[in-house]
């Protein structure tokens, strides 16, 4: 009878003696993973080899070549600036950084421009050189807040012989106001703010003794009058320590071609900082001159502003100098004319009168109201001064009493 095996049944049914099925399957399984773990441990070789031959011609080789050099000095340069959270320009590279504490011109206007104000004053306009009657005079000027008590910086003319003063806010709001002290020979003025107010800005002060020429200049101020409040302008440094003569005084100025008009006076001018580095004071004018414009430099504003922001001694006077020339005229002497006495003032208790001319202040002679200024800042409230005064084609001398 022929034999017919099936090698499957007999496996399963009839296993042969000696023979261990699982034994073959787990040696079968044993070499399987020898063969795998060899083929992991040489692709893992191979990548680690790879890896550091890449390596070694990136760190080694590549930076010397041309084309990387090239390539990286390309990204350098188109670098974007973005904002951080100071509003300062960051230059960011994946090489290095760098950081720079300007402004723009609109972020300068947002710092600067609230602590910029309007100066509005009243005054009189004589028709004639002793006429105590005359016309009230409107003017408009600008200044500089730089307490948060309310002290503003502005030029002397802007407030020379106002009868009123009025401040008015970047947002239009007006305030009372008053000169609390000044310096006539410099231009310079403190006025403070006499109303219960919040100030909207208090300016900082920068240092005009570091400006180089050709730096970026920003002029903030009101020209032409309350319908321009505000306006910036912008320029550049373009001379340092010029030494020009206003109204026969020579001082020394900061030049800039940023836009002055009549009514940016006390105003500021600001760096690229958002710093103010000088007080806009004059400018010069005329057909075949364009963007020479003048600002008193701040360190000197710095020095004195200290001394201004204390009241001025009240004498409660309006009056005028008398010149050489006037008093050759009307066969006179040279001093203060007085030309209006305000009721209840120091003046008026001491006796002066309408129309007197002032010759000696404190044992002093004078011949305008800048000495009369001088003398009595060495004095305090309260002390009384002798005055000398020509009244009548007579000499008297009165006793008068300084206050605030």
């Amino acid at each position: 009878m022929e034999e017919y095996r099936d090698d499957k049944k007999e496996l399963a049914l009839c296993p042969v003696d000696n023979f261990d099925y699982n034994n073959v399957r787990n040696e079968r399984k044993k070499k399987k993973n020898k063969l795998l773990m060899a083929f992991v441990a040489t692709a893992v070789a191979s990548s680690i080899i790879g890896g550091l031959v890449v390596g070694a011609l990136g760190f080694f080789v590549l930076p010397k070549t041309q084309v990387f050099n090239k390539y990286i000095e390309s990204k350098f340069e188109n670098a974007n600036p973005v904002q951080n959270s100071n509003n300062t320009a960051t230059t960011t590279t994946t090489l290095t950084a760098t950081t720079s504490n300007e402004l723009t011109i609109p972020q300068i206007a947002k710092k600067v421009g609230p602590a910029v104000v309007g100066i509005t004053t009243k005054n009189f306009q004589y028709f004639n050189d002793f006429d105590v009657y005359g016309q009230e005079v409107d003017s408009v000027g600008s200044g500089i807040i730089f307490s948060s008590d309310g002290y503003i910086v502005t030029n002397y003319h802007v407030v020379q012989g106002a009868q009123q003063v009025k401040v008015i806010f970047n947002n239009g709001k007006e305030v009372n106001a008053k000169v609390v002290n000044y310096d006539s020979d410099l231009d310079i003025a403190v006025v403070k703010i006499t109303d219960n107010v919040q100030v909207p800005g208090v300016a900082e002060f920068g240092d005009s003794d570091a400006l180089e020429v050709g730096e970026t200049a920003i002029a903030i101020g009101n020209p032409l009058g309350k319908d321009l409040l505000g306006s910036v302008t912008a320029g550049v440094i373009s001379a340092l320590n010029r030494q020009i003569e206003v109204n026969n005084k020579k001082q020394t100025f900061i030049q800039t071609d940023a836009a002055i008009n009549p009514g940016n006076s006390g105003g500021a001018l600001v760096n690229s900082k958002g710093q103010v580095i000088g007080i806009n004071t004059a400018k010069i004018s005329g057909n075949n001159v364009e963007g020479i414009g003048f600002a008193i430099p701040i360190n000197i504003v710095k020095s004195k502003i200290s001394a201004l922001s204390k009241p001025l001694l009240k004498i409660g006077i309006v009056c005028r100098d008398i010149t050489t020339d006037l008093a050759k005229r009307y066969s006179i002497p040279v001093g203060v004319y007085i030309v209006q006495v305000e009721e209840f003032s120091p003046a008026e208790k001491a006796g002066i009168q309408n129309g007197d001319i002032i010759v000696e202040f404190a044992g002093q002679s004078v011949t305008s109201i800048s000495e009369i200024n001088k003398i009595k800042s060495n004095y305090k409230s309260g002390d009384t001064i002798k005055v000398k005064v020509y009244r009548n084609d007579k000499y008297v001398t009165v006793n008068l009493t300084l206050s605030e």
